[in-house]
């Protein structure tokens, strides 16, 4: 048009023209960075919300597994040992059925309920048939122990972890037990009439509460929560056995608790 003036183009302008001809529709647009890169899937964050919520199902019901046998197992075994002794067989079938499940948070819970049936038929064979002999208590309940310890990187591993951790309670309860001059007392409270059982109890409590045999169970129990801290990072089978070893101790702290208030509520009137 004659006349019209022509201004010079100005590049801080170029974003309002859309189209430059002889350009890439990427040179029009804004630089990127990576902290503008884009968020992760919703999906991805949904299932590493799952594989969490499994992982703390798992560790929960691991360690719910390890007071069953306080609150069942031993009025069980000692009313009718060998019925509580043949319930594993169900018990096995139905942790196996469950490992083939497609479902992998149920597969996984069947692998648990194997390991559990290793400390269930442990535990029946002891406190039915040998319960006068303590000495015999560690290695009956060890029954399963290659099994577990060659078990650890294969299939059955949150199996044997829950087994393992199990089995290193029990030895460290014992331990304590022969440390602080409890466990010579065993067969006494176990064959003795409920009422003299009560005062058995009462009388071996207040003697691991005096100083020294206190500063023992103090000891282990810092040595057991180092271990569960130790297994809590090796992944998920050492979770597992974290969650075992830690209820335990826990359960051990009760039963003192009980032979101390109430004898009747340990389980081995």
């Amino acid at each position: 048009m004659a006349g019209a003036s022509l201004r010079p183009f100005k590049l801080r302008e170029l974003s309002l023209h859309p189209l430059v001809v002889g350009a890439p529709a990427s040179a029009l647009l804004p630089a990127t960075s990576l902290d503008s890169a884009p968020a992760a899937a919703p999906w991805s964050n949904s299932r590493l919300g799952l594989s969490s919520l499994a992982l703390s199902s798992l560790t929960l019901a691991s360690g719910l597994l390890v007071t069953l046998p306080v609150f069942l197992q031993a009025p069980w075994v000692r009313l009718a040992p060998f019925s509580a002794t043949v319930f594993t067989v169900p018990l096995l079938a139905l942790a196996l059925l469950l490992s083939r499940h497609r479902d992998p948070r149920l597969a996984r819970a069947g692998q648990l309920l194997v390991g559990f049936c290793g400390s269930w038929l442990g535990g029946c064979l002891f406190w039915g048939w040998c319960r006068l002999h303590p000495l015999w208590h560690l290695p009956i309940e060890a029954f399963a122990l290659p099994l577990a310890l060659t078990g650890l990187r294969g299939r059955w591993k949150l199996a044997c972890a829950f087994y393992l951790g199990s089995l290193l309670g029990t030895a460290a309860t014992d331990a304590a037990m022969a440390a602080t001059g409890v466990m010579a007392s065993w067969p006494q409270v176990l064959s003795a009439s409920p009422p003299e059982a009560s005062l058995l109890l009462l009388s071996l409590a207040r003697q691991v509460i005096s100083p020294l045999p206190l500063a023992l169970v103090i000891g282990f129990a810092a040595a057991l929560i180092q271990a569960c801290r130790w297994l809590w990072r090796r992944g998920e089978a050492g979770r597992i056995c974290s969650a075992a070893l830690a209820t335990t101790l826990a359960v051990d702290g009760l039963f003192l608790l009980a032979a101390l208030g109430a004898p009747v509520l340990t389980g081995l009137i």
